[in-house]
């Protein structure tokens, strides 16, 4: 069974930065499937970062220009480099793989205050 930890949340300024991390453990499986989401107070879960193949993702408008997936398969961990933060990005950010979804992890806090 297929773990998803991730971390990297924090309070930051808006026009910050953050990079959030999502590391898996358990069964193999291939990290480029992995994606991410994130869930607003009072909204549903999004997907915000989808990947396609090894190399293209889709991210949502909200975040495009923005936001980039990488990734370091030597520790099975995928990242996402936020920039250019915004009050509207403050949510709980989650990773998953969208074609076939593992159980959810605790998410990590993305908070965008002055």
């Amino acid at each position: 069974q297929v773990q998803l930890v991730e971390s990297g949340g924090g309070l930051v300024q808006p026009g910050g930065s953050l990079r959030l991390s999502c590391t898996a453990s358990g069964s193999i499986f291939n990290i480029y499937a992995i994606g991410w989401y994130r869930q607003a107070p009072g909204k549903q879960r999004e997907l915000i970062a989808n990947p396609t193949s090894a190399y293209h993702t889709n991210y949502a408008e909200s975040v495009k220009g923005r936001f980039t997936i990488s990734r370091d398969n030597a520790e099975n961990t995928v990242y996402l480099q936020m920039n250019s933060l915004k009050p509207e990005d403050t949510a709980v950010y989650y990773c998953n793989t969208p074609l076939s979804l593992k159980t959810w992890g605790q998410g990590t806090q993305v908070t965008v205050s002055s």
